[in-house]
């Protein structure tokens, strides 16, 4: 295995399936990304969550019966293992051939880029980014999202929402309190945030369709979103 860990991304599944439909906009953009990266000798890990896939099997589910939480989770699951799929899909030819859903196993792999999805009721894909990078040694995880940044209050709602280029754990753990739920819509689960904090980990929050942005962000430059480390 190299020395140098891989870049760890936890990719909101809204980026890959939102309302729209599945957005080959992004897949064609995001490839491009990840593919210079991989030409410049970096490797990545790639955690894609289930997105609006899941949110419409799991409305059409409760709209014919009440839903276990377990239920639920599961459906969520398979929705993020077909995105990985599709992920895989899309970087075939640098991509090792295996979605990784169990993310306790050995850190080792031979292509550039790994592609992992959710494992088990209770561990959101944000949680399994956060064991991923642990595991290969990773300290940094880019969280790429639908929303440019965390605010102190929703932006749609609030015109003078706050949006913030640096947070600490325990402040960002104030806003996104300290219960995980499937289908939850946090920018970062809480869950994975107060593993990530005991880490010692730095996550950055930012928008997965400002490309431009998101090289900023692997390459270590100047970016827009919001660093959360401390």
């Amino acid at each position: 295995m190299p020395s140098r860990p891989p870049i760890v991304l936890s990719v909101g599944g809204s980026l890959v399936v939102p309302k729209t439909g599945i957005d080959t906009v992004f897949l064609k953009a995001f490839r491009e990304v990840i593919a210079k990266g991989v030409a410049a000798g970096q490797r990545f890990v790639i955690v894609v969550g289930g997105g609006q896939t899941a949110r419409m099997y799991q409305k059409a589910a409760n709209d014919v019966t009440n839903l276990t939480d377990e239920d639920t989770d599961w459906i969520g699951i398979h929705a993020t293992r077909l995105n990985a799929h599709l992920l895989r899909t899309v970087f075939r030819d640098i991509a090792h051939p295996r979605v990784i859903k169990n993310p306790t196993g050995a850190c080792v792999w031979n292509a550039p880029v790994l592609i992992a999805a959710g494992w088990k009721p209770g561990w959101s894909t944000d949680y399994i980014a956060v064991r991923l990078a642990k595991k290969c040694g990773s300290t940094r995880i880019i969280n790429l999202t639908n929303i440019d940044a965390v605010y102190d209050k929703d932006p749609s709602k609030y015109k003078d929402a706050k949006a913030y280029t640096d947070l600490s754990w325990t402040d960002f753990r104030k806003i996104v309190g300290s219960v995980w739920e499937p289908g939850a819509n946090a920018p970062f689960d809480p869950i994975a945030s107060q593993l990530a904090q005991r880490s010692g980990m730095e996550v950055v929050i930012a928008q997965g369709t400002d490309m431009k942005n998101v090289r900023a962000i692997i390459d270590g430059g100047r970016f827009r979103g919001t660093k959360i480390v401390g």
